[in-house]
């Protein structure tokens, strides 16, 4: 029998059996197969488990069943071309994300992710910052991201490089361990009085496969809280954002509903207010994870900062001007 601290190979034909070691009790059978079975298509996992074809101790489980040590988890024959390594990525990209780390021990690492970079594979790309940390850190056979940005938004992104300290900093996540801040450029003047945004979000999936947020009442409940930092007349404002619960485009949507939409965003925001950034200069999305506030398991906490690009800097002083 297979233990599942290994990945195991990908065969054409055959039954794996996999028995789950104790640090994997408690994750969902879905996420557990995603990182054991590495290379196949989520699709296919997810497949895989609609139709019952995996089972867990002989009986069939739905996709968000909590595995617990000891289970035996059957996966069926995976009929798949035969993988090579995959081909190594671009040096400059490798190079640009290297020195991008702000913090690294042997249990997590720490980047100020630049705009522009999705944050993993999947719509299209063959790679993003967690395969490329795969082949910069070989070692690190656990690599997983422990959050996630948006492709176009900046700032300080998480990656364990150990299991335990994924478990520590999920737990941290879920409640209210960690202090994640924003720096967002809105259209028009974002009023001292509102600190906050209550709005529940609902996620939509388009027929083009684009991922869409709405505000709905019958999505989940989601909180930002909002601080004035900078204005620019009544044309723009620089705002801190602070996301109590962590939904999919959270603060862009609660920007949006708000009626102050944040420079560069192509889903959500305003055209000509974007139009009339762009002619400044900047070319991008203007959210960035600037802050943030993480407990370690071994006590004490770690903080950092992250600054923002050239592109950021040089057109807030053309706004400033």
């Amino acid at each position: 029998m297979m233990p599942a601290m290994t990945t195991p190979s990908l065969p054409t034909s055959g039954v794996q059996l996999l028995e789950v070691a104790p640090e994997f009790a408690g994750q969902r059978i879905d996420n557990f197969l995603r990182t054991q079975l590495k290379g196949v298509p989520k699709t296919l996992v997810y497949r895989i488990l609609r139709k019952g074809e995996v089972r867990v101790n002989k009986g069939r489980i739905k996709p968000e069943y909590k595995l617990q040590a000891g289970d035996i988890v059957r996966v069926p024959p995976l009929r798949l071309a035969e993988r090579d390594e995959p081909a190594p990525l671009a040096q400059g990209l490798l190079e640009r994300l290297e020195q991008a780390i702000l913090y690294e021990d042997k249990a997590l690492i720490v980047i100020n992710k630049p705009a522009g970079i999705a944050v993993h594979g999947g719509s299209g790309l063959s790679y993003g910052v967690i395969e490329a940390f795969r082949q910069l850190r070989p070692e690190a056979k656990d690599i997983e991201l422990v959050h996630r940005l948006d492709r176009d938004t900046s700032g300080l992104l998480m990656i364990a490089k150990k299991r335990g300290m994924l478990r520590h900093l999920h737990e941290a996540l879920r409640g209210d361990g960690v202090d994640k801040r924003y720096m967002a450029l809105v259209r028009g003047s974002w009023p001292t009085s509102k600190k906050q945004v209550r709005a529940p979000l609902m996620k939509n999936n388009l027929r083009s496969g684009e991922r869409m947020v709405e505000v709905n009442t019958e999505g989940k409940d989601a909180l930002t809280e909002f601080r004035v930092l900078r204005r620019f007349g009544d044309f723009a404002t620089l705002v801190e954002a602070s996301p109590i619960t962590g939904r999919t485009h959270q603060i862009r949507v609660h920007a949006k509903h708000a009626g102050h939409a944040i420079a560069g965003d192509a889903k959500y925001g305003d055209e000509a207010f974007t139009q009339e950034i762009r002619a400044l200069g900047g070319k991008r999305l203007f959210l960035h994870a600037y802050s943030l506030t993480v407990p370690l398991p071994e006590g004490g906490e770690l903080r950092l900062e992250a600054p923002v690009d050239d592109m950021w800097v040089q057109t807030l002083e053309r706004l400033g001007a």
